[in-house]
């Protein structure tokens, strides 16, 4: 039975984690693949816009289900009662092999290519300090979550600072580029769904984290008054801050220098404060990335450990296993294991792409289980619900089609990757529902000797 979660958090206090959860890497990295697929400002721009809207669609959905069912585990929770053992399963099995694993992979690239680009240093440099800077971040999280919490506090802290300076300076500054934001179009050779869709993907990177907020709902002092507002106004703030950074670079660097060039936030940097200053930025870019790196560290950890505690995966004996500073040491191995295997393997848009895939997959469920849960539990206390229900659900779930669809004809080996090791987790699933349900069958009932 789970304890009852302190209602104590209130408006702005939520509002904090909103906006601290989502806010990470992406917005200094993202325009890069964004401006290559649509080669045009005005497009670049609106997909934040969108991918700011579906994100705020989505969140409200699924921030229903979070009121009505504040247990641990969240998203496996709301999926196993909409759909039933397999399919919760499915989701924490996609977090242990792509998602988590993709993400750590992904940031650590990215932190890497900032390293080589402040100091100069060769390219095949690149995956040594990757795998370092991911090592070393498993090693902080295995001192103990006090620790690895306040260094979490830490590096929110600092990361506003590049995003405030760039803000302040970019938008001020007197543009170096002409940007015209209407009318829309996409750039030459570009169709305009085409390059939408190659550019919303990327950008939902930006946005990911959005599916935890509404975890928050059970310890709000009163979630349905606020939730919705939080969501909606945390989600606003943070496409403002990704639509205002993007203008600031779309002001000082030309379209064709930001297309496809991951050191885009260095490289502004130094437009607007000079070399030195460019660099003492760039650092605080690299703190951004690493403190995110962290946090994606946290939660990663602790999936499979969890999985492992209810016998679901196999190697579950070792996988729950704690060091001294009650952290599953075993499982931080299997992540740590799984990022290098990853990045050794692709680049930071290739493994963006893929997780973002693969979320989305499970988002469309997600939206889609509060129409279920709404006919198969009408009774169900729910604090708060979606507001416009059914449109902003429809409207998300027409998104996440959207996202798959311009995976699957864009990217079709990364979506087939997806796919596979999803299905993947059916068999392992079955496998392991036999074999805890045999260790039931062959348990010997303690009989109690009377004196």
């Amino acid at each position: 039975m789970e304890k009852d979660l302190k209602s104590d958090i209130g408006f702005f206090g939520a509002l904090s984690i909103v906006v601290g959860t989502v806010i990470g890497a992406g917005v200094f990295f993202r325009i890069a693949t964004m401006a290559a697929a649509t080669q045009s400002a005005s497009l670049t721009l609106l997909a934040w816009i969108v991918g700011g809207g579906l994100t705020i669609c989505a969140g409200l959905s699924v921030a229903e289900l979070a009121a009505a069912i504040p247990e641990t585990g969240g998203a496996v929770k709301y999926l196993e009662r909409s759909y039933g053992k397999m399919v919760g399963f499915l989701f924490g099995w996609v977090q242990v092999l792509i998602y988590n694993p993709g993400n750590i992979a992904a940031l650590g690239i990215i932190f890497a290519t900032q390293v080589l680009n402040l100091l100069g240093l060769p390219q095949n440099l690149l995956l040594p300090i990757a795998i370092a800077a991911v090592l070393s971040i498993m090693a902080v999280n295995l001192l103990g979550s006090r620790f690895t919490s306040r260094f979490q506090q830490i590096t929110s802290i600092l990361k506003l600072i590049p995003i405030f300076l760039i803000i302040m300076f970019g938008l001020t500054t007197r543009s170096q580029v002409d940007i015209q934001l209407f009318p829309v179009q996409a750039g030459e050779n570009v169709g305009l769904l085409t390059g939408l869709g190659g550019a919303l993907v990327a950008s939902l990177f930006a946005f990911d984290g959005w599916m935890n907020v509404g975890n928050i709902a059970g310890e709000m002092k009163n979630p349905k008054k606020h939730l919705s507002k939080v969501i909606t106004i945390g989600l606003l703030i943070i496409s403002f801050i990704y639509i205002a950074i993007s203008l600031s670079f779309l002001k000082v660097l030309p379209l064709d220098q930001i297309s496809g060039n991951v050191n885009t936030a260095s490289d502004a940097a130094q437009q607007l404060f000079g070399v030195n200053g460019g660099k003492l930025v760039t650092i605080g870019i690299l703190i951004s990335v690493y403190g995110t790196l962290n946090g994606y560290t946290m939660t990663a950890i602790r999936v499979p450990y969890a999985l492992s505690l209810e016998k679901s995966l196999p190697f579950s004996k070792y996988l729950s296993k704690l060091n001294k500073n009650s952290i599953p040491f075993v499982s931080a191995v299997l992540v740590a294991g799984l990022a290098c295997v990853f990045m050794a393997a692709g680049s930071f848009e290739i493994l963006t792409n893929l997780v973002i895939f693969v979320i989305w997959f499970f988002s469309f469920l997600l939206i889609l289980a509060v129409f279920i849960l709404r006919k198969k539990e009408p009774n169900l206390h729910r604090p708060y619900k979606v507001v416009l229900y059914p449109v902003l659900p429809v409207v998300g779930m027409l998104g996440a089609l959207f996202i798959m669809w311009t995976m699957i004809t864009q990217q079709p080996v990364l979506a087939m990757i997806g796919i596979v090791i999803t299905l993947a987790g059916i068999p392992v699933f079955y496998y392991q529902t036999n074999i805890k349900q045999a260790e039931r069958k062959t348990a010997v009932p303690v009989k109690i000797k009377s004196k």
